[in-house]
């Protein structure tokens, strides 16, 4: 199906001053010259149009209505983000406009565009490989600024290029390999044999520094989840607003407000946190209240840390002490809230102090939440190399191979089944860029992309 003509609408759904109807494949021209018709002396069809140029006029239906006044986008093939000739049509926003424009389209020959498959056109066609497409997904869907910019290190091929001079590497080694079993009676010398394994090592070493990347690359794409918990009116509430920078969550001084989970994403120093304001722990009064607070232990299984709120104002209970223990096996911060307060005493365990109403230790807080998940600084060459799920599976598997076939040399097994494990190995380097994917692996990846990308 690389050779039909795929139409959908680039921007989000929904109202909104402009929307964008793409147009990618041979016939994209010729598709957009049948509902396209200018207005004005430099407005050209399509198909007469130069390469990058935008033109002024309307949208026409099969029954010679106007359908929407747009501008019209024309690129050229190679120059363009798929490598096929595109139109980008631009009309205003809205539901009906839109879709009433992309029909016109789809109506005139043009086939609606799968999740991704713009993309994956671009991947096909050579212009970018199978991670950099990966980063354009990830581009569109960060949530913080260093989230953004390990994306675009991505995009830029940074990884990729890594990446190739690994598997080169790995290359040079297995024909170094495949040689000697062609040409047995020319044994490996000692001095050849060192060499191949400082080589392999070498590049045991580089996908060990890939693969500690995962953890961090993991959190900037998905962020974390932290989950606030406490007994009824300790500030839970009060501090979720502060570390959003808004009111999300209804305060007021009756304990028990909270009955349901409250989920709100803030950037925490570059970091998505994903908080979860919680109903507060004790006793339920009532079936409202026991199914928040069932809802809040569930919230707690799934967090990747725990923010535990203590009141300054009241001694530490039975209660809370219970709570502390329950906990104690978990990445947690526990924190002292309403230190503002006259009544205030020192709780008598390590924690943080914060005043939620004051905004007092909100900046220590979010401090602590970024050392809680982040070991280290973020530096700037750590980016390019932050890896997602799949490229983690793609290396442990080269990880594998490549340790069985340093093994073998070392140990002077056979060549044959050294070069397979090697083989192996190059293989899964190779699924990274897609240079050795399969269908179903480019199925797999381009379904989590949306439509018109």
């Amino acid at each position: 199906m690389i050779d039909d003509t795929i139409a959908a609408i680039a921007t989000p759904l929904g109202e909104g001053a402009l929307a964008v109807i793409r147009l990618s494949g041979a016939d994209a021209f010729a598709i957009a010259g049948r509902c396209f018709r200018p207005i004005g002396s430099s407005s050209k069809i399509p198909s007469e149009a130069t390469t990058h140029t935008l033109h002024y006029g309307n949208i026409i239906d099969a029954e010679d209505r106007v359908v929407d006044e747009v501008l019209l986008a024309v690129m050229r093939t190679p120059r363009t983000f798929t490598r096929e000739d595109t139109v980008e049509i631009t009309c205003h926003g809205g539901m009906v406009a839109s879709q009433a424009v992309l029909q016109t389209v789809l109506t005139a020959g043009a086939r609606s565009a799968l999740p991704g498959e713009f993309t994956r056109r671009a991947f096909v066609n050579g212009r970018i490989d199978l991670a950099q497409a990966e980063a354009v997904s990830d581009v569109i869907h960060a949530r913080t600024d260093l989230a953004l910019a390990a994306a675009n290190e991505q995009l830029a091929g940074k990884l990729s290029q890594r990446i190739g001079r690994l598997r080169d590497d790995l290359m040079n080694v297995l024909a170094h390999l495949e040689a000697h079993i062609d040409f047995p009676d020319e044994d490996i010398t000692p001095d050849t044999q060192s060499q191949l394994i400082g080589r392999l090592e070498s590049a045991l070493d580089f996908i060990d520094q890939l693969l500690a990347t995962a953890n961090e690359g993991r959190i900037l794409r998905r962020g974390i989840r932290a989950a606030i918990i406490g007994r009824p009116n300790a500030g839970k509430s009060s501090l979720l607003n502060q570390l959003l920078g808004l009111d999300r969550a209804i305060v007021t001084p009756t304990a028990g407000t909270t009955r349901d989970t409250i989920e709100e994403t803030a950037n925490i120093r570059g970091i998505p946190v994903v908080f979860i304001d919680t109903a507060g722990l004790r006793e339920a009064a009532d079936a409202i209240e026991a199914e928040g607070i069932r809802r809040s232990y569930d919230s707690m299984a799934s967090a990747e840390l725990i923010l535990h709120v203590l009141d300054a104002t009241e001694p530490l209970t039975d209660e809370d002490q219970a709570y502390l223990d329950q906990f104690a096996d978990r990445q947690r911060l526990i924190i002292a809230n309403k230190i503002d307060q006259p009544n205030a005493n020192a709780i008598g365990i390590d924690c943080l102090q914060t005043s939620a109403t004051e905004g007092t230790g909100i900046e220590a807080l979010k401090d602590a939440i970024r050392a809680a998940v982040w070991s280290g600084e973020i530096r700037a060459d750590m980016l390019p190399a932050m890896i997602n799920g799949r490229i983690q599976d793609a290396l442990r598997r080269a990880r594998a191979g490549l340790a069985d076939s340093l093994g073998g040399l070392r140990a002077d097994a056979t060549l044959e089944l050294i070069a397979m494990d090697l083989r192996i190995a190059t293989n899964a380097i190779g699924e990274v860029v897609g240079q050795t994917a399969t269908e179903d692996l480019l199925d797999r990846v381009f379904s989590e992309f949306c439509i018109g990308k």
